[in-house]
């Protein structure tokens, strides 16, 4: 036969307690303590942020301090010679050499040698100094020169036959004005 199973005892926690398998009761237990380590951690978040709060508020008053006192930077005198070289070195890297060279380049035809390219960024003058065969050829080369558009003039400066050299060529040296832009 059978048992049965008869309780007509009144229902408690005690009892309902009792009945509970040891497994559920442990779940339960761990489950209770994982709940009270994430209050715990919450709560400790929670007063981290009003720290920070607290510091950035104390943080953002001293920069207003900070700013609203006007800041006196010392005075330093630079010796007129030295900014005048670095005024001229600066000149020097502002120059358009690219532009220069590719307005040149375009002007310059096959007969004619170019020797040297001397710019004066002061004035805003390009000296060029340029060999060819004869004269009628470098007053072609000065023609060419002024119809470029970066230039606004170009002037011959001067021009002598090398008797030097077996070929006696014509060396020539002109003045050329850059637009700046």
């Amino acid at each position: 036969m059978k048992s049965m199973n008869i309780d007509f005892a009144p229902r408690s926690l005690r009892r309902t307690l009792f009945r509970t398998h040891p497994a559920l009761l442990a779940l339960a237990g761990a489950g209770l303590l994982l709940c009270a380590a994430a209050a715990f951690g919450g709560w400790k978040l929670v007063e981290q942020k009003r720290l920070r709060e607290h510091e950035l508020r104390h943080l953002q008053e001293r920069a207003a301090a900070i700013s609203a006192r006007p800041v006196e930077v010392a005075q330093v005198a630079i010796p007129e010679g030295q900014a005048a070289f670095v005024n001229g070195a600066i000149l020097q890297l502002n120059l358009p050499w690219r532009e220069l060279q590719d307005a040149v380049a375009a002007a310059t035809p096959r007969n004619v040698a170019l020797v040297a390219m001397e710019p004066d960024p002061r004035k805003q003058v390009l000296k060029i100094t340029a060999e060819t065969k004869n004269s009628d050829d470098m007053v072609a080369y000065v023609a060419e020169l002024k119809q470029q558009e970066l230039f606004s003039g170009v002037m011959l400066t001067r021009h002598e036959i090398n008797e030097q050299d077996p070929n006696r060529p014509l060396r020539f040296q002109l003045e050329a004005t850059w637009i700046a832009r």
